[in-house]
Formats: structure tokens, C-alpha cells, sequence
């Protein structure tokens, strides 16, 4: 069946608005301007006040579905559900996992490049995939399986990518960039059991995926706030950039920000962008498939790689593009994209029925994000 103009709309609103979010983040990162304590001109590092900032972008997605909820109900017959009242500190432990998670990818994005970033956050489907097995009783298919180890081996290829490029790179030390793709890595479990935690505890009630997110953004946002009261008297040594070596000198950034509102203007666009990928994330979940939200997040990896190349942020490396089509099997095999193709073959037709009833689950707990297609 073919697309509907608002259907393609969503489409390349997910893709635009998610490469704008992690370029915006990165283009932040680039900038150089004088802070607090002197005029010397030295590095945007505020991995933490970044985050404040995405979390203010799903906040905003809460003030999004009552604005909609209020004009759904004008109509002479609204159709737009609620949801059912539930304990908001249900996703509390879930938004902290958001915000530990969220914070050190932010630090990550500072020792590599915005390509390695998003296409290492593929490793999300193999802890996930663990996890559910672990924690929520699932049972993974063969296909899943295969996909998990493939994905393996494109985040081996994806890192001996960065190894190789990062001996030769002006912008970050090689030692900078190995840790930063562990960091990402390291990430990606918490993501996962952030995932767990929404399908065990969240999922069972009736939450709209605009309120869910923006639950969460609201904790995440109200939280980190606070936390960067004390992290501007937290010492890290020279694990930090700012003049006072803390863990983050919130004051400082807003400096660098007035000598340079430039950066104001990228922090925008990463608040803006998270808000709408969200609400767009959702919609082709809703209008379209998870699977297709899926496809637009791995087409959204390749857009951030090819925009990264033109803006001279890095340099074109083959073994990139290797990992990232081999990541693209992996994932597109642990999500089941393999099917509509084997369902043509008579031998496999037994055995594609008999996956069909756990699709919707599946789709729902990694279909691209952490809200799902339909909350039960």
C-alpha cells in the first residue's frame, strides 16, 4: 500500500529532526569561546548541561498532549484516549536510567565522532535482547539470535574503524575515542534496562507515548537540574575541560554562551529537535509500523554519517561504511525485515506463522525508542 502524503511527511520529519538532534549536539561540542575565568578561548564540554537541555525537549512533549488532549475534547465527539490515571512514579526509575544514560552518551559524543555515536548505539538491541529474555520471560527466535552476534561483529568493525581513523585524527587523542565508544556502549546497557523497566512496570497501564516521554522528561529535567548544583563542586581532575576541572560548571557554559551565542542557537536545536522526533517517532509508529520507525532511525545513522563527511567533521573511512551495513543486517534481522522475503519461499512458511503472534511485543519493546506502538 502506498504512502499517504502525511505519512511521508511524518516520515522525513523522524529523519530530519533525529539528525538534526545529534548533529546539533555535536556542532555545540565544536565551538570554541571564552568562559568565566579568562579570555582564553578553549572547547564547549557541558555534557551535562546538554542533557538538562534534551530534557527539557521531552518535557516539552507533556505541554504537547494536553494541548492536543484540550483541543480533542472541543470536538463534538473527541477521539483522542487519555489513558488511565497511574502513580507518575512509575517511571521514575526508568527516567533515571534515561538520565544516566543520556548524560554519559553526551559525555561519549566529546571523545568521538557524531557518525561512531549513533551507529554504536545499535548495541542496544543486544542488551535488550538479554535482558527481555532475562527479566520479562521472552523467548528469541533464531533469527534473533543471529541478529544479535551480527551485530556484534558491525560494533567490532565500527570500533577498529575508529581505532584505525582516531591515529590520525586532529580533533580527538585515539585514547580519547576508545573511550568514548565504551562510553557509548557502556550507555547502551543502561538504555536497555530502561527498556526492561518500561515493558515490565509501564507498558501494563493505559499511558499515552506523549505523556510517557514526557513523564520522563519532566523527572529527568527536574532532576539534573538540581544535580548540577553539586556537580559544580565535584573535582574530577583533568577528566574534565572546564578551568575549574569539576564535574560541571554550569556558570562557565553559560559564559562560553554569551561569548559565543552561536551555541545558544545549537542547544536550541537539540531541545527543538528531541521534542519533535519524539512526536514524530511515535506518529509513524502509530500510522505506519515500528518496523518503518525502525528502517527511518538506521536511514537517520546514515544521514548523520553523510552530513558529518560534508561539514568536514571527519574523514570519509571505509570501514565505516562496512560496519555500518553490517550493523543494518543485525538489526534489520533481530527486527524481523528478513521476513516479508522468506515468506515467499515455501519452506519457511511454517515457521514465519508460528513467529507471527510475538511481532507486535517485539516490535514494541525495540521498535526505535522507548515508547511502543500501543501501550496495553
Amino acid at each position: 500500500m502506498a504512502w499517504t502524503k502525511y505519512q511521508l511527511f511524518l516520515a522525513g520529519l523522524m529523519v530530519t529532526t533525529g539528525s538534526i538532534n545529534t548533529l546539533s549536539a555535536k556542532w555545540a561540542d565544536l565551538f570554541k569561546a571564552a568562559g568565566c575565568q579568562d579570555t582564553t578561548e578553549r572547547a564547549f564540554s557541558h555534557p551535562f548541561l546538554q542533557a538538562v537541555c534534551m530534557f527539557l525537549g521531552e518535557l516539552s512533549c507533556l505541554a504537547v498532549f494536553y494541548i492536543l488532549i484540550c483541543h480533542d475534547r472541543r470536538k463534538p465527539e473527541p477521539t483522542m484516549e487519555p489513558g488511565q490515571r497511574f502513580n507518575p512514579l512509575l517511571f521514575l526509575p526508568p527516567a533515571l536510567c534515561d538520565m544516566l544514560g543520556t548524560s554519559i552518551m553526551y559525555v561519549a559524543l566529546n571523545m568521538t565522532s557524531a557518525s561512531s555515536f549513533q551507529m554504536l548505539r545499535g548495541a542496544v538491541i543486544i542488551f535488550t535482547g538479554l535482558l527481555s529474555v532475562a527479566f520479562l520471560g521472552r523467548r528469541l527466535v533464531a533469527s534473533q539470535w543471529v541478529g544479535i552476534l551480527i551485530t556484534i561483529v558491525g560494533l567490532v568493525v565500527v570500533g577498529l574503524a575508529d581505532f584505525i581513523s582516531g591515529e590520525a585524527d586532529d580533533q580527538h587523542k585515539l585514547s580519547e575515542v576508545i573511550t568514548g565508544d565504551l562510553l557509548i556502549i557502556m550507555a547502551q546497557i543502561i538504555v536497555s534496562v530502561q527498556m526492561v523497566l518500561e515493558e515490565k512496570f509501564v507498558y501494563k497501564h493505559n499511558v499515552h507515548p506523549l505523556k510517557a516521554v514526557g513523564t520522563e522528561g519532566f523527572f529527568g529535567f527536574v532532576i539534573l537540574s538540581l544535580l548540577l548544583i553539586p556537580m559544580y563542586f565535584i573535582p574530577v581532575s583533568s577528566f574534565s575541560t572546564n578551568p575549574r576541572q569539576v564535574l560541571e560548571d554550569a556558570l562557565d557554559a553559560f559564559c562560553q554562551i554569551g561569548h559565543k551565542p552561536l551555541i545558544l542557537l545549537a542547544l536550541l536545536g537539540n531541545t527543538v529537535s528531541i521534542a519533535f522526533f519524539n512526536f514524530a517517532g511515535i506518529s509513524v509508529t502509530k500510522e505506519i509500523s515500528a518496523t518503518t520507525r525502525m528502517v527511518l532511525d538506521s536511514l537517520r545513522t546514515l544521514v548523520i554519517w553523510v552530513m558529518s563527511l560534508a561539514l568536514g567533521w571527519e574523514k570519509f573511512h571505509g570501514l565505516q561504511i562496512l560496519g555500518f551495513i553490517i550493523l543494518l543486517i543485525g538489526t534489520g534481522l533481530y527486527n524481523g525485515l528478513h521476513k516479508p522475503l522468506m515468506a515467499k519461499l515455501p519452506c519457511w512458511a511454517g515457521e514465519h506463522s508460528a513467529e507471527t503472534g510475538d511481532v507486535d511485543e517485539r516490535e514494541r519493546l525495540l521498535g526505535g525508542s522507548r515508547v511502543g506502538e500501543e501501550n496495553k
